[in-house]
């Protein structure tokens, strides 16, 4: 779980301090007119949806800035009463509650490296203990608990072994139950916890998942230990000759039930269907919406909590499945971050658009969860535009800043990470910081996006990098064109996958862009794959039809260091030393040719991952970059 706060995406030591206080403590007051408007954006406390206990739903757990480091809170809704639960230098995200509430597991890695073990700690509070001794620490690949306390699955990676799961029966010794040098993660535990599935990419393809269910001996050990027994196979891969993805939504809440929800592509986008994997049956549902549709049970499994996204925007649901009737679920228009069917009938979710910050509401009318102190201030609704580029059309959400006039303006193009994610009509402090300072503002959901069907998702492939900028330049055209980009005032900026289009596109692109800031980025595509971890490894293979030893042509051309002396404007970078993702030696390597050439450029170091959890680290680097693109761009 973990709203937003994980910092930029590229598809979150151990304080013994606790306090009983609530997500108030250590907030920021509102200083008055000396803290400009974007700086309280980000001071603002922010919570996340809150996760519930499945068997004891007055027990929740939720991400919250409050303290100036995004933290796990545990909430008892029968007292009201709200506790600090992690206090790390670097703030914590990844957490879960078990189903019986008793306890918080939250993973503990060092610095923002994603590398550790899961711990917990007893919901009321207390000392912090490993969760699973004797796995040693690795990257975490998917965690599911059962509802007696049981049964533990965890799922792990590391770069020596690939992906693993294991299966703790009563507290005992880890068994492995599954490994393969691809990528793989722990999908869901069944209700009884008699059944187990699993997300695998065995056939190479890492963007497209397929699933198998093993079987779990109730008499307390894995069936089979090293052996588990299969129950069933779903691939749509057939090999690979068919790029369509599966994805585990969650099996039925009921005991004794096998359906499983599933999300698949094979109507050119993600839906739900219901899989039995013990009876082998297959049942589609009349959800019939355009855009990509998530899913999620109800309590009592008797309907279905879908979730629409389509141009950037979410849309709400119930799905009676005796009936088969969808029924809107009313919320205003802009995003959803999260929501969930409580066990009497309402939902709760976590909602905002570009102008008002995020609320976490519920469908009886109230709002569930109401940090105290600083609100932050809204910002500028977003206006779209569509634009004609060689893929196809491209939805960009275009912002002008209040009260600036009719343009040109000094504009942003701020580009997503993921790649597969997608920017929409939701809060975002950064953003808005631009507009606050007389900067529009442009964000592109280029081929790779999510929420425009399976093909604009998967065009990437092999061309990688300079497919986006195609797309990108079509929406650079149309913002010069209509008046609203003045043409010798245009930044490129992103972060994580948005930060390595940054860099490609200042090579690849050198007369477009006056200055580029790029946060977290790919430099160099070759030491990245070396240095990254090892889902990502996955991943690039999969986007590039390769490793860099095999097809050396393709990570020459999708490099940015490849093209760095092409690079005409000045370069902000930022990283985290400790990022697995994008790691540091090779922005180094790019840093070193800027430098060993003269080009402008200025570099930021700080001490954290893959972006910060530190509100005044996130503060500290914004004002960094408007101060660097203010100082370079002309007046």
């Amino acid at each position: 779980m973990s709203d937003d706060a994980a910092g930029p995406a590229r598809t979150d030591a151990q304080a013994n301090s606790r306090t009983d206080a609530g997500p108030d403590a250590g907030t920021h007051g509102d200083a008055g007119a000396a803290v400009p408007d974007w700086e309280k954006r980000f001071r603002a406390p922010r919570v996340s949806l809150p996760e519930w206990a499945e068997d004891a739903p007055d027990r929740s757990l939720f991400v919250s800035n409050a303290t100036g480091t995004y933290e796990l809170y545990s909430w008892d809704r029968s007292t009201g009463a709200q506790r600090q639960v992690t206090d790390r230098p670097n703030g914590t995200t990844d957490g879960t509650l078990s189903p019986d509430g008793r306890w918080i597991w939250w993973f503990d890695d060092s610095d923002g490296d994603e590398f550790g073990v899961w711990m917990r700690q007893p919901f009321p509070g207390g000392q912090d203990t490993e969760a699973v001794p004797g796995l040693a620490p690795s990257y975490p690949a998917g965690l599911a608990l059962g509802r007696g306390g049981r049964t533990v699955v965890v799922g792990r990676s590391t770069d020596e072994h690939g992906s693993s799961v294991h299966v703790v029966r009563d507290e005992g010794e880890p068994v492995e139950v599954y490994r393969h040098r691809e990528s793989a993660g722990v999908g869901d535990l069944s209700h009884d916890e008699s059944l187990l599935v699993i997300e695998h990419t065995e056939h190479g393809d890492a963007m497209h998942s397929a699933l198998r269910v093993l079987r779990l001996d109730t008499a307390g050990a894995p069936a089979g230990a090293a052996s588990p027994q299969v129950v069933a196979e779903l691939d749509d891969t057939e090999g690979g000759t068919k790029e369509l993805g599966l994805a585990v939504m969650g099996f039925a809440p009921v005991d004794g039930d096998a359906r499983l929800l599933v999300g698949h592509q094979r109507r050119g986008r993600w839906e739900p269907m219901i899989w039995d994997p013990v009876a082998g049956t297959e049942t589609g549902l009349a959800v019939d919406l355009p855009g990509d549709v998530s899913a999620e049970w109800y309590p009592d499994g008797s309907a279905l909590l879908v979730e629409h996204s389509f141009e950037a925007r979410d849309e709400l649901f119930r799905y009676d499945l005796a009936t088969a009737a969808l029924t809107r679920v009313e919320i205003p228009a802009g995003s959803v971050s999260g929501a969930t069917a409580r066990p009497d009938g309402s939902v709760e979710y976590l909602w905002s658009s570009a102008a008002e910050p995020p609320v976490v509401r519920s469908t009886s009318g109230r709002v569930v969860l109401d940090p105290p102190g600083m609100r932050a201030p809204r910002s500028v609704p977003v206006e779209d535009a569509w634009v004609e580029g060689p893929g196809g059309r491209v939805h960009a959400l275009v912002q002008r800043p209040a009260g600036g006039g009719e343009g040109p303006f000094p504009t942003v193009f701020e580009i997503h990470g993921g790649p597969t994610w997608h920017d929409s009509d939701a809060f975002a402090a950064a953003p808005a910081a631009w507009l606050d300072h007389g900067f529009a503002v442009v964000r592109v959901n280029y081929r790779g996006s999510t929420g425009y069907g399976r093909a604009w998702t998967d065009a990437l492939k092999h061309r990688v990098g300079l497919i986006e900028l195609e797309d990108i330049a079509a929406v650079r055209a149309w913002a010069v064109e209509s008046g609203l980009a003045d043409p010798e005032r245009l930044v490129l900026s992103g972060g994580s996958w948005g930060g390595y289009l940054t860099l490609l596109g200042l090579g690849v692109q050198p007369e477009a862009w006056a200055v580029g800031v790029a946060a977290v980025p790919v430099a160099d595509y070759v030491t990245a794959y070396h240095d990254e971890m090892e889902a990502l490894k996955a991943m690039d293979r999969t986007l590039l039809g390769g490793t860099p030893e095999e097809v050396p042509e393709r990570f020459r051309d999708s490099s940015p260091l490849t093209y760095v002396d092409e690079v005409r404007a000045p370069v902000y970078i930022s990283a985290g030393v400790n990022d697995p993702r994008c790691p540091i030696r090779q922005v180094e390597n790019y840093v070193d040719r800027l430098a060993a050439r003269g080009a402008p450029h200025e570099v930021y170091r700080y001490d954290a991952g893959h972006g910060s959890l530190v509100v005044e680290e996130r503060i500290k680097q914004l004002r960094l970059e408007i101060d660097f693109v203010r100082r370079h761009l002309k007046p």
